[in-house]
């Protein structure tokens, strides 16, 4: 139904009877660079609006469009130089980090005449408390998937899922920081913005116990591993999920009891941008209520935009996945931006998790490094035996010439 819903619409836009928000002809050939979270648009595909190509139909600008796959790989790639954007799509508290690092252009709202269907639980966020820099692009939450093929039901409800070495090998697991960190934090008690050191060591600490049942830290990697059923267990993003359970319809989701993540991701412009209008009139055309319900009908995201739902396969709007009561919502905690301190601090006990993983049964080493261990012992050995046979033959040789 959500397919057939949106093909139809798909098909009215193509034969221009749908309004599309036009803008000014471009008086030379623009193309703006987007950066945004990979999975993250509809592209087209399976019938839904290909939005990046309705934006170029609309204005004549083409969209050169590149992916990342956590905020903290688009601060860096920012930080570091080399490469220039238009527009960017971070998360909530690194748009904090941007905005007090001096790293985003001020919008002009006037380009963007959109921002007005924006919902106003969406505006004057901790982010961006007098709206300068930013307009939301998605909402959302994070919980669990599972495969309800293989895990039992008695063991949902709570992150210590994740934990369980009944699912050992199929459980799947961020590769950031942040979100690792705010799931160990929900387990002990903290809340996901603590900067008391003795709390994160503790966080470290419990990420720790979680590695011998890793199979493997990921980020975009997960749609093909939860599809396939080659992990069991993951923690991601609700929008994910939904757009997972339309190629595996064994896929399950909760929202775990001891709290969870609640996030705004916004379109942003960063310093260096070298189109500021044509990257205003993108803003714009997402912020169109028609093309944010088509887009996110595709994403199963969660729109700011009410008047978006219109546009949207019933199901997915009334979902009560991508958007949960207030109830539910009323146990979820936002990220803010960590000082510089609280950040390294994470980062560093982020490395240390992922590479000196605990397992008391190997004497302290983990899985992974004693499998390494016993490859270079093998090899050691076919080495000496092949060294050995060598010296053998020499001995034979040498011998060959002698009497007895």
């Amino acid at each position: 139904m959500k397919k057939i819903f949106t093909l139809v619409l798909a098909v009215v836009l193509a034969l221009g009877t749908v309004p599309i928000p036009a803008a000014a002809a471009p008086e030379e050939d623009i193309t703006i660079n987007v950066y945004n979270w990979g999975q993250y648009i509809s592209d087209g595909s399976d019938g839904y609006i290909d939005v990046n190509a309705a934006f170029t139909e609309a204005t004549g600008i083409k969209v050169n469009y590149m992916t990342f796959d956590t905020n903290e790989s688009l601060y860096t790639k920012l930080k570091t130089g080399g490469s220039t954007y238009d527009v960017i799509i971070p998360s909530d508290y690194m748009i904090s980090r941007l905005i007090e690092e001096d790293m985003l252009e001020e919008l002009n709202f006037d380009n963007i005449p959109n921002y007005q269907y924006i919902d106003e639980a969406y505006k004057n966020t901790a982010y961006d408390p007098e709206n300068k820099y930013s307009v939301p692009y998605t909402w959302g939450t994070v919980g669990v998937i599972y495969n309800k093929n293989y895990v039992d039901e008695a063991d949902v409800g709570s992150w210590d899922l994740l934990w369980n070495e009944k699912y050992a090998d199929k459980i799947l697991m961020f590769d950031n920081p942040r979100d690792a960190f705010a799931i160990a934090e929900s387990l002990l008690g903290y809340s996901y913005n603590t900067e008391d050191s003795a709390e994160l060591e503790a966080a470290a600490e419990k990420l720790k116990e979680q590695r011998p049942v890793v199979q493997q830290y990921v980020m975009d990697q997960i749609f093909d591993k939860m599809i396939r059923g080659e992990a069991y267990v993951a923690p991601y993003y609700a929008g994910d999920y939904l757009y997972m359970l339309d190629e595996n319809p064994d896929l399950g989701f909760y929202f775990p009891e001891e709290g969870f993540n609640l996030f705004i991701d916004a379109m942003c412009i960063p310093k260096g941008c070298q189109n500021k209008e044509a990257a205003e009139a993108y803003i714009n055309f997402l912020c169109d209520p028609e093309i944010s319900g088509q887009n996110l009908d595709y994403l199963g995201y969660s729109t700011p935009i009410s008047e978006a739902k219109q546009y949207m396969d019933p199901a997915m709007a009334e979902s009560d996945i991508a958007y949960p009561s207030d109830e539910v919502l009323a146990n979820s905690e936002a990220f803010v931006a960590l000082s510089n301190e609280a950040t390294q601090l994470m980062d560093s006990l982020w490395l240390d998790v992922k590479t000196a993983s605990v397992d008391t049964e190997n004497g302290g080493l983990s899985s992974n490094t004693m499998a390494i261990i016993g490859v270079a012992a093998v090899l050691i050995v076919i080495i000496a035996v092949l060294l050995i046979s060598k010296n053998n033959k020499k001995k034979r040789r040498a011998n060959r010439g002698k009497s007895v």
